[in-house]
């Protein structure tokens, strides 16, 4: 039986909130001096050792694809988002690893101090090879690592730089504008804050009887779910573009969607909207389903002692 030839590749992981021009600095020079066939960059849901990010998921993700789809080699993939939750890099590594030989993992010489705190830290050293991008302030204290290489930047620039001080010197001129929307008004909202945008865009194009299920404890895909009622079909795909468009007003978009005239299902990664004409929303009893959730977490919550 001949084994299947898996295409050997890098990994790039971050928050990219936003990518600037040391990201791609990095993506042409990772192309340019390692032996890969495929650089993968792979923004997370959420950094796990971060609480949240500027930019909304989809965001963020628009920007790594307008910035790295047309570089050569280059693959941005929305696995992390589409986990919906803080994804390891070990399982990160995991999954690629089905279809790729991921050989590199491009880190920043910053991550260096806390690297053995990483889940499967021993895993991954045994695993691949560390690429680590210089930066100043950090020293290269590459001790216990198994194999690396280092790649040396002149670009002295972070998303941490550019969130505090709005200088857009470094974004690149194709996502700068929707970059400086985001820093100049749109600041950070809470999922609360997002849901109730959600539920006014809707109400304002009419929809009917509109419902918000927390299930921030519960074992579901979303932490909320948003279910409204249309009037119709026409009126349903009416709701849907205006959330569409009022979404992205607010720096918000939708990661996916599956659209009919009867019921329309909108992936925001945290937050699933569900549009009904009324015949299907009694049909399938969505929300008896949701509110069984909430309940279940409820109790299960008086029951665990922490």
């Amino acid at each position: 039986m001949v084994k299947k030839h898996k295409p050997v590749a890098a990994m790039f992981g971050g928050s990219f909130d936003p990518p600037h021009l040391g990201h791609q600095s990095i993506v042409q020079e990772v192309i340019k001096n390692l032996d890969i066939e495929t650089l993968l960059v792979v923004p997370t849901y959420l950094n796990p050792f971060k609480v949240s990010s500027l930019a909304s998921i989809a965001m963020r993700l628009e920007w790594c694809h307008i910035l790295f789809d047309d570089i050569p080699k280059v693959v941005v993939d929305d696995y992390e988002i589409q986990e919906g939750k803080s994804t390891y890099t070990s399982d990160s590594v995991k999954h690629f690893n089905i279809a790729y030989n991921v050989k590199y993992l491009i880190i920043g010489s910053d991550n260096l101090a806390s690297l053995t705190k990483w889940h499967q830290y021993e895993w991954l050293n045994e695993n691949i090879i560390w690429v680590i991008v210089t930066r100043n302030g950090y020293t290269l204290d590459v001790e216990g690592l198994r194999e690396w290489k280092v790649l040396t930047l002149d670009e002295e620039i972070s998303s941490t730089t550019i969130r505090t001080s709005k200088d857009l010197h470094y974004v690149d001129n194709k996502i700068k504008k929707s970059v400086q929307t985001v820093l100049e008004g749109k600041t950070l909202m809470t999922i609360e804050e997002r849901v109730e945008n959600i539920v006014n865009i809707l109400d304002d194009k009419k929809a009917d009887e509109i419902e918000v299920f927390n299930l921030e404890n519960a074992d579901y895909i979303a932490k909320r779910v948003v279910i409204a009622n249309s009037l119709n079909g026409k009126h349903t795909l009416a709701l849907a573009d205006h959330l569409k468009k009022g979404l992205k007003e607010t720096g918000d978009s939708i990661l996916a969607s599956d659209m009919s005239d009867d019921w329309v299902v909108a992936d925001l990664g945290d937050i699933l909207i569900h549009i009904m004409i009324p015949e299907y929303r009694q049909r399938y009893s969505l929300e008896q389903f949701l509110s069984e959730l909430v309940e279940n977490q409820k109790k299960n919550k008086d029951i665990d002692p922490a």
